[in-house]
Order: structure tokens, then C-alpha cells, then sequence
């Protein structure tokens, strides 16, 4: 288990295929759903599948890539937050999500400024990118607080859902 940095309330550590019971509940919380999209993670093997192609692939193709969020004090599993890089858009964007009862508390702000501030030290990462949904007006809030400023809709074929780009 890599650990990533950590900042006063938080460890953000790279996933491992044992994390795989967690990546069920938060891909299948009502946030994810309602936000992101029901990504069809209901078994164990899926969720490892999950993990295998996306974050653990991610940090071996690019270095970087969505990680575990820990509460400090308890090592408590609470959410996910990283870069990732999408061949649709011209620089990584920073994505999160977290479980409900750990919504509100400031811990995004905190994992997601860490990580930005890491990507520029580490990368050399300067521009990122982000998208959300319109209706998600707590990432909103969050990307405009974290500097990243709205550049325009796009849609990302074969959906025709609306999504809204944002960098700093």
C-alpha cells in the first residue's frame, strides 16, 4: 500500500484489489448514481475489475490516478480523489467523490487542494481540468474554490449528456 501524501486530517493512499468491498459501496451510493453514473459494480469481481482497469492501471500508464481517502485518526475509508487522463480532454482532471456521511465536513476541499498542489510539485502538472455534471452544484462550488473556472458544455460521444468543462 503506496501512500500518496498525507495532510492534517487525511491519507491519501493508491488503491489496492483488496479495496475492493469499499469500491462497491461508493460506486453504489446515491451520490455516485445520481453524479457519475451507475458504472454496474455489485460483486467482488467486479469491483476488482473496476480497480484493475481504472486506478491500477492508471498508476502504472501514467504515474497517477484516483486513490483511497482515509481518515487519519482511523485509517477509515471515506472516499476517492487523484487525477485521471481521459482521452477526450487535453490535460488530467481531478475527480472525487465520497461517501454521504462524510459529505460536508470540508475533506474534499482539503484532499482536492493537497492533490492539486501535488500534481504542480511532483508532475509538473499545472493545467487541470475537471468536469461535472450541471445539476452537481457541490462540485461546482468546489472546482470554483479550488481556482478552476468554467470554460464551456461539452458532450463526450456516444452520450449526449451535458457536461461542463472546467481548469484553472
Amino acid at each position: 500500500m503506496k501512500i500518496v501524501f498525507e495532510t492534517k486530517r487525511l491519507i491519501l493512499r493508491e488503491f489496492t484489489e483488496s479495496d475492493a468491498e469499499f469500491i462497491i459501496t461508493l460506486l453504489n451510493s446515491p451520490g455516485w448514481l445520481k453524479y457519475i453514473g451507475d458504472r454496474n459494480v455489485k460483486t467482488i469481481i467486479q469491483a476488482k475489475n473496476y480497480l484493475i482497469e481504472g486506478p491500477l492501471k492508471s498508476y502504472h500508464v501514467n504515474k497517477f490516478g484516483l486513490s483511497m481517502v482515509e481518515l487519519k485518526e482511523s485509517n477509515k475509508p471515506i472516499g476517492m480523489c487523484g487525477l485521471l487522463k481521459r482521452d477526450y480532454l487535453d490535460n488530467p482532471d481531478i475527480g472525487f467523490a465520497f461517501l454521504p456521511e462524510y459529505e460536508g465536513f470540508g475533506y474534499a476541499f482539503e484532499i482536492a487542494s493537497a492533490t492539486l498542489e501535488y500534481a504542480k510539485e511532483e508532475y509538473q502538472i499545472s493545467n487541470i481540468m475537471a468536469i461535472t455534471v450541471p445539476s452537481n452544484t457541490r462540485s461546482i462550488k468546489l472546482l470554483e474554490r479550488l481556482g478552476l473556472r468554467f470554460l464551456k458544455n461539452i458532450t463526450i460521444p456516444p452520450s449526449s449528456e451535458v457536461l461542463m468543462l472546467f481548469s484553472n
